[in-house]
């Protein structure tokens, strides 16, 4: 089973890192990371880099597609080669995934059209944009797409779909393996439960931040 993850510059490592820990466990998996062209891409903040072994060329096809989010997307959906590969490569998937805004690169690529989605809480309402339907859920499954909210949920995204592959205990064991029982020191993890100044203060962070990267992506 080949799976390819797509990666680029200003991405969230742990979008991408996540699953793939996950999914790399998987009965005959390899795993390819593949870029626009190949070489070193870094992440948001920029010190690490993770390598594209692949440009978009070189990998035309593959069993799962994993897309991750980060300020980066800005940029990469405003890429038209790059949304041409994803519509190009979905056709030979088995399994389409996206972790926080890579739901937004897939949107998009035309992808999530009537489809149900979910994304990082802060971007849910932008999937309308491109025809989706936002949903406030951790994992969400369309079909043969499966989307996860922010950045930590494509662990949980990764998991379900081992789990759709190779069944539940070979889900379960992975899960084992990697120790994967969070015990989080505050119940903050969603808007919905945070205190109402910290969800403002972090929107206010995302917000400069998207600004500051729609910014630098009008400038391509």
């Amino acid at each position: 089973m080949r799976i390819a993850i797509f990666l680029y510059d200003g991405m969230t490592a742990l979008d991408a890192i996540g699953p793939y820990d996950v999914l790399r466990q998987l009965p005959g998996a390899e795993v390819v990371f593949v870029g626009n062209t190949a070489g070193v891409k870094r992440t948001e903040e920029q010190p690490l880099g993770l390598v594209a072994d692949r440009g978009l060329g070189e990998v035309p096809a593959a069993d799962v597609l994993v897309v991750p989010g980060g300020f980066g997307q800005e940029r990469v959906m405003r890429e038209a080669r790059t949304l041409e590969w994803l519509r190009t490569i979905h056709t030979t998937t088995q399994w389409t995934t996206s972790v926080c805004t890579g739901s937004l690169i897939l949107a998009a690529a035309g992808l999530l059209r009537g489809l149900r989605a979910t994304t990082h809480w802060a971007f849910l309402e932008q999937l309308r944009e491109f025809g989706a339907e936002p949903v406030a859920e951790r994992v969400v499954e369309q079909g043969k797409i499966i989307t996860a909210a922010g950045v930590s949920a494509g662990i949980d995204m990764a998991l379900r779909l081992v789990a759709r592959v190779g069944g539940d205990d070979l889900a379960r064991g992975i899960q084992l393996g990697i120790e994967y029982d969070p015990a989080p020191p505050f119940d903050a993890g969603s808007p919905r439960k945070a205190p109402a100044h910290v969800v403002q203060l972090v929107r206010q962070a995302i917000e400069l931040k998207r600004a500051q990267a729609q910014h630098a992506a009008s400038g391509v």
